[in-house]
């Protein structure tokens, strides 16, 4: 199809005598083209695109109902309407889903490596379930991470005791066939405890007899610095947004 100013052209070319050829060649149309607007006595007119519907429209609804819930991962929504018969690609879902996430905010860290064998990283994630009543249950989710490998241990539980803490570290100790050098913890109350007259924190000394017992070096993050130990935090994540929202119930 052609423009307006191209239609007008071609009319005046015509007026002065020129032939389909030459007015082909000055406005770099074929001369089919220009032999039909030479002919035509109105001016090019052009139907609208007819709405194609996407194959996203169907489940907009419930992509914002789960990002409304706090879901903001394009791959768990996606393996959910994939279940509900979406026949789409992943593309589609992740421009529309890209509106509704608020732009990070993260400044970059260096990375810090560990040797095999030298560090792991421990801490707890909330999570919350419900019954098959409706009623809300909560979960305590034990992660620890070893430094080099990455590779991860995860327990969930009913509590953070103290009792509960030392059966998690041996279970992860008989799953990862040994333990490490050193162990990098954040000031949890079973680990650390905080003396309100000194105002410092002190080592739990059953949980440092515990270290002791199985020969190895716990060591304290600084407090409210969760780049410290970005590992375990970076796991906790990755289960608190890919793991658990599969869990609906």
């Amino acid at each position: 199809m052609i423009e307006r100013e191209e239609f007008f052209m071609i009319k005046d070319l015509k007026s002065k005598g020129l032939s389909t050829t030459q007015i082909a060649e000055i406005c770099d149309l074929d001369r089919k083209t220009v032999s039909k607007w030479v002919k035509a006595q109105d001016i090019p007119t052009y139907k609208p695109r007819p709405l194609v519907k996407s194959k996203l429209d169907d489940y907009k609804d419930y992509i914002r109902s789960r990002i409304n819930e706090g879901c903001l991962n394009a791959t768990v929504i996606f393996d959910e309407i994939v279940f509900m018969g979406y026949p789409g690609k992943m593309t589609i879902l992740r421009v529309f889903m890209k509106n509704y996430r608020a732009p990070s905010q993260t400044r970059a860290t260096r990375r810090f490596e560990t040797p095999p064998g030298k560090q792991a990283q421990v801490d707890w994630g909330e999570f919350v379930a419900l019954d098959a009543e409706g009623k809300k249950i909560k979960y305590h989710a034990f992660v620890m991470i070893m430094g080099h490998s990455r590779k991860t241990y995860l327990e969930f539980t009913e509590n953070e005791k103290m009792e509960t803490l030392i059966g998690c570290h041996e279970r992860a100790f008989q799953y990862f066939g040994g333990l490490p050098e050193t162990i990098l913890y954040d000031n949890m109350k079973t680990v650390v405890k905080h003396s309100h007259e000194t105002g410092e924190n002190k080592w739990n000394q059953q949980f440092l007899s515990f270290c002791r017992h199985h020969d190895f070096t716990p060591v304290r993050c600084r407090p409210y610095n969760p780049r410290c130990k970005g590992k375990v935090e970076n796991g906790v994540k990755y289960i608190r947004r890919n793991f658990w929202p599969r869990i609906r119930a």
